[in-house]
């Protein structure tokens, strides 16, 4: 893979650890490797542009540069205006804490990555699970050791059409890693978002959104259940959201 030119983004900012850590991925694949990220966080974005705004170009060094946007915002910069060629790999992440199920709607990075596949590149999200074992340490070095092989034996696959990829690494040290598993997105027990009501200190009232940390018991072959136990889930991913099960229901509805 050494020939290819790898773009690498996130949505945790330039200066996230994880994207130190899949640079390590990158450039352990080729050394041609460019870096256009967020210049803050952008966690929960989405598939986002900044269309009120100018878009601000910082290069920080040589074949790095930091976006004041979106993680879609800095694909579309890289492509279109930074980089001399179009790349043959997109990477997004390390991020922060796992994209499983219904995370991967609001993940930042998952929509860098479909934003690499809709331009025609080929593109994995790469995400860490932490907080699953009761404890906050996140094991980087987890996705570091298995991600260079795993993204190599993905990008040598045929992955169809319009398709990325999204791997969630287990919240374990790398030697505990109970193996690979290609999984569906799952779908969790109860809610995912939760909204803390504090006051400040004039007295008026406002909200964090949260996220719960609460197990679910979720289904064999799904992105959750390998993940909770202890393997890399691999899950392939379209933007195409139809469900095509409710169109045979609606459509007798308008003959």
């Amino acid at each position: 893979m050494d020939g290819l030119t790898i773009l690498v983004t996130n949505d945790d900012g330039i200066h996230a650890p994880g994207l130190k850590s899949l640079e390590k991925i990158a450039r352990e694949l080729s050394s041609d490797v460019w870096v256009v990220a967020p210049e803050t966080e952008q966690s929960g974005a989405s598939h986002s542009l900044t269309l009120s705004d100018p878009l601000r170009l910082r290069e920080l060094d040589e074949r790095r540069f930091a976006v004041e946007g979106t993680p879609t915002d800095c694909v579309l910069m890289a492509l279109k205006k930074v980089m001399p060629k179009t790349p043959d790999l997109v990477l997004s992440g390390v991020n922060r804490g796992q994209n499983l199920s219904e995370d991967v709607t609001y993940s930042g990075t998952v929509a860098a990555a479909m934003e690499g596949t809709s331009l025609g590149v080929r593109s994995i999200a790469l995400s860490q699970s932490y907080g699953l074992d009761g404890t906050f340490t996140l094991k980087w070095q987890t996705a570091e050791v298995h991600g260079p092989a795993l993204v190599r034996k993905l990008y040598a696959a045929d992955w169809g059409p319009d398709v990325l990829i999204n791997i969630n690494f287990p919240d374990c040290e790398p030697d505990a890693v109970a193996g690979t598993e290609v999984t569906v997105q799952g779908r969790r027990d109860q809610g995912l978002v939760k909204l803390d009501e504090r006051v400040d200190a004039r007295g008026r009232t406002y909200y964090w959104i949260g996220f719960e940390r609460i197990r679910s018991n979720p289904a064999e072959g799904t992105d959750l259940r390998a993940v909770y136990d202890g393997r890399i889930s691999v899950t392939p991913l379209h933007a195409d959201l139809t469900q095509n099960h409710a169109i045979a229901t609606l459509g007798p509805l308008f003959d």
